[in-house]
């Protein structure tokens, strides 16, 4: 398989340009999954507020109506938007369980070593942390971890977003795994980095600023707390959903790219290394 050179602004110029001049199909995707979630950090509120468990739970749960949306987001990139597929949030197969088995393959260790990161650092009280306080044995381990778990988390975090492209193959039923996005993507691992990495702080940008000025004028109209909050979760949600899209546009657009794919052909042959 010959090497094929994928270009940082044709990616993203091709990626952002599908997504935008399909904003409608995105918002009926979309909907049955954004609901889900709304739903899923309402119950969760109400349960535990303060809790990192609870908030991590929640995020974990928050993972199904995600991969649904992905799943048809990047079926539509791949094959077309007119295939009739079932919208998602309505049922789940098993190209969905194939799917989210794929992601965590990808980002369950990351996952698992932010987690850490949290309990870790979250535990911490600055108050304790002043030189003229007695040093805590417990405190000074804790300290000591936090430093491994943040440098793994950066290095698992980076070797997820360049195998990342690959849930594009399972999402068009490609067997395809970690090890076979890692071997394509010689020689390109930077472009794909780079791409992802940008894509998703756009999109993590996006949502925090949208959390603020919608918290803040909803403060100001309605002036109760709760509702203002519900309001905000909407917005901030719709808008996180958005930067899944445009995530998972960039991924099907390298996949595509890399290999070449089309539906129906055969993957190319790996090179020998």
């Amino acid at each position: 398989m010959p090497i094929v050179k994928l270009l940082f602004g044709d990616v993203l110029t091709e990626s952002f340009g599908f997504f935008f001049s399909h904003l409608r199909l995105f918002f009926h995707l979309v909907t049955i999954p954004w609901v889900i979630s709304i739903a899923i950090r309402i119950v969760g509120s109400m349960l535990a507020q303060d809790s990192l468990v609870a908030v991590l739970a929640e995020k974990a749960v928050d993972v199904i109506p995600t991969v649904m949306f992905m799943v048809a987001w990047q079926r539509v990139v791949l094959l077309g938007p007119h295939r009739g597929d079932r919208p998602p949030g309505l049922g789940w197969s098993s190209r969905e369980s194939a799917y989210l088995a794929h992601l965590i393959k990808i980002a369950g260790i990351t996952f698992l070593l932010i987690a850490a990161f949290i309990f870790t650092v979250g535990s911490l009280d600055p108050a304790t942390l002043g030189a003229d306080t007695p040093l805590d044995p417990d405190l000074a381990r804790r300290q000591t971890m936090a430093a491994p778990l943040g440098a793994g988390f950066i290095v698992s975090m980076l070797l997820a977003l360049r195998v990342s492209y690959g849930l594009a193959a399972t999402a068009v039923d490609v067997p395809f795994s970690p090890r076979l996005s890692w071997t394509h993507s010689r020689g390109n691992a930077w472009t794909i980095i780079g791409a992802l990495f940008l894509t998703f702080f756009v999109g993590a940008v996006a949502t925090t600023v949208t959390t603020l000025v919608v918290f803040g004028l909803m403060r100001a109209v309605l002036g109760a707390q709760e509702a203002a909050a519900v309001v905000t979760w909407t917005a901030a949600i719709l808008v996180s959903y958005g930067g899944a899209g445009l995530a998972a546009t960039v991924q099907a657009v390298i996949f595509r790219r890399l290999l070449d794919w089309r539906e129906g052909a055969p993957l190319p042959a790996l090179s020998p290394s």
